[in-house]
């Protein structure tokens, strides 16, 4: 690979999955390519327990680029909610995800386990106690609901696959009980993050929307723009087995101008008047599908953003005749057309050069 050049994938047969498809070892339905990549850890706080030192909620990055990058700034991707950054590689029916699509469009991608998630260690005596495993039930309801059956025809394998639907919950994992507690700390380590790397896109899924917001929130000279796909919400919404956004789109505290010192402050004030300083003029971009629970509250999400200052639009996947997409859309059969109209967005509205953006600073 090198550019922006796509690579051909070579599918597994119909009916196949990548590890069923004709006896082939998986490395043999891959094409080679060509990029740098490698791993690092965002350290976390150094805590005294009892007179023992600990480290409390670092975060794993892993990240790829291009042999030649093209685009002025790297994307950070960060999965939602129970997950992992898995979510954002290879598809549950072994196609390239969006992290290598991005790489193969030119850009530098940093994918991060949030803390607690994946590689990025949880312990309860540092982060808290965590809310009930993720069930197979809350995954089917969420992710591929009975309900929506015949409309939802992009999901990427037949629920009644048993195989494939313990693939699909095996990265699943419980979240911490206190929301406001492991927004705030992955926010605190993507700040650092890009400290480390520089003015960068970020790309949430999910309940990781939340994310996007607070790390502008403390950095928003280094945060270029914001593709929020399916986010959490609307303003004040309760999710089951999440918890309430009592700041408006996030739990934790976010800066609003004027100053407001409490949540009961926020839902009390005029909606329009809740002025987010650090999201104002920020491209935003709130990406839904079309049989998603979730994407009737995004056009109230984009609403609510541009009251705060954002300039937001959404990128309903229908109005660019990309049909049958749920909540897992970054995933589903058509995770690659889905993403066109995403990269279409960016190129329109992320301009310039990190060095450019430096020198504006």
């Amino acid at each position: 690979m090198r550019g922006t050049d796509t690579i051909p994938m070579v599918a597994p047969p119909p009916g196949k999955s990548i590890v069923e498809a004709a006896g082939q070892a998986v490395w043999e339905t891959r094409q080679p390519r060509t990029s740098r990549r490698g791993e690092f850890w965002l350290p976390g706080d150094r805590v005294t327990i009892k007179g023992k030192t600990y480290q409390r909620g670092p975060m794993f990055v892993a990240w790829e680029a291009p042999a030649s990058v093209s685009q002025p700034y790297p994307i950070v991707l960060i999965h939602g909610g129970a997950l992992q950054g898995t979510e954002w590689l290879d598809t549950p029916d072994g196609r390239p995800g969006w992290a290598q699509r991005l790489v193969e469009a030119g850009y530098a991608v940093f994918v991060v386990d949030r803390v607690g998630h994946g590689r990025s260690p949880y312990n309860p005596d540092l982060l808290g106690p965590m809310s009930p495993q993720f069930p197979y039930e809350e995954g089917e309801e969420v992710f591929f609901s009975a309900k929506v059956k015949e409309e939802h025809t992009q999901w990427p394998f037949d629920p009644h696959d048993a195989a494939a639907l313990d693939a699909y919950i095996a990265p699943f994992g419980p979240l911490p009980a206190d929301i406001a507690s492991w927004q705030a700390m992955d926010a605190d380590r993507l700040a650092d993050l890009l400290d480390r790397i520089g003015p960068s896109i970020l790309m949430t899924h999910s309940a990781s929307g939340s994310d996007g917001w607070l790390t502008a929130d403390r950095r928003s000279d280094l945060v270029v723009a914001i593709v929020a796909v399916e986010p959490m919400g609307p303003a004040f919404a309760d999710t089951p087995n999440i918890g309430a956004l009592s700041w408006g789109l996030t739990s934790a505290p976010i800066t609003y101008e004027p100053r407001r010192s409490s949540p009961e402050e926020v839902r009390a004030a005029d909606p329009s008047s809740l002025r987010i300083p650090a999201l104002v003029g920020k491209p935003v971009a709130v990406v839904s599908g079309e049989v998603s629970v979730q994407s009737k509250y995004a056009p109230e999400i984009v609403k609510f953003l541009c009251n705060a200052g954002a300039s937001a639009e959404l990128i309903h996947l229908p109005d660019h005749n990309i049909h049958g997409n749920g909540h897992g859309l970054i995933y589903e059969k058509n995770s690659d057309e889905a993403l066109r109209p995403v990269l279409s967005w960016l190129q329109q509205h992320v301009a310039g050069s990190p060095s450019e953006d430096k020198e504006k600073r």
